[in-house]
């Protein structure tokens, strides 16, 4: 598949704790299916073109794997992403108040003060089973200075598509920083030397 030059790649990462519905999220968005089978993911990665606000993009997302042993790979994609998608379960207090940590790491890794995320509250389906309310979800939202989006993978699907689109707005929105684009650069330079 060429890329057209106006393309520009996102790299998009989800993170959460595990059994939130990372991998659900994301094959629904990439295959348009529910997956039931929890199966824990060590690291998926999907790509797709496709057209956000009108313009064309390709998205890179990296599904990743929620468990703690798995937590010394996170600062590795976590250097890598260009935007996050911060998962919680409605259904899980305690992955909810995990975010937080998430959060605090991408910063940390980054070396920034704000950097392009979104906070997901995912199986919002499971209205009987929920213990994290939507306005507790907005409040923590509002704490971290992120946007705010309730999701379920089931289907039919709610807020899939719009979770990851709404990454990439928030990713365009970000002030141009000439540094990294430097960086990038300057990567691209030493190649063509090789």
């Amino acid at each position: 598949m060429s890329k057209s030059h106006n393309e520009i790649t996102y790299k998009l990462v989800v993170v959460g704790d595990g059994g939130v519905g990372k991998s659900a999220l994301t094959i629904q968005f990439f295959q348009k299916l529910f997956v039931e089978d929890y199966d824990p993911t060590i690291e998926d990665s999907y790509i797709q073109h496709t057209n956000i606000d009108g313009r064309p993009c390709v998205l890179d997302v990296l599904d990743t794997a929620g468990q703690e042993e798995f937590s010394a790979m996170r600062e590795q994609y976590m250097r890598k992403g260009d935007g996050f998608l911060l998962v919680f379960s409605v259904t899980d207090l305690h992955s909810f108040q995990n975010i937080q940590n998430f959060h605090t790491q991408i910063l940390r890794v980054k070396d920034r003060d704000t950097y392009p995320m979104i906070l997901v509250a995912n199986k919002v389906d499971l209205v009987q089973q929920r213990k994290v309310s939507e306005d507790d979800g907005r409040t923590l939202a509002t704490r971290l200075n992120i946007p705010y989006i309730e999701t379920s993978a089931k289907d039919p699907p709610i807020n899939v598509d719009l979770a990851f689109h709404e990454v990439v707005r928030v990713i365009r929105q970000q002030p141009f920083d000439p540094k990294q684009h430097r960086r990038r650069k300057a990567k691209k330079k030493l190649c063509t030397i090789l």
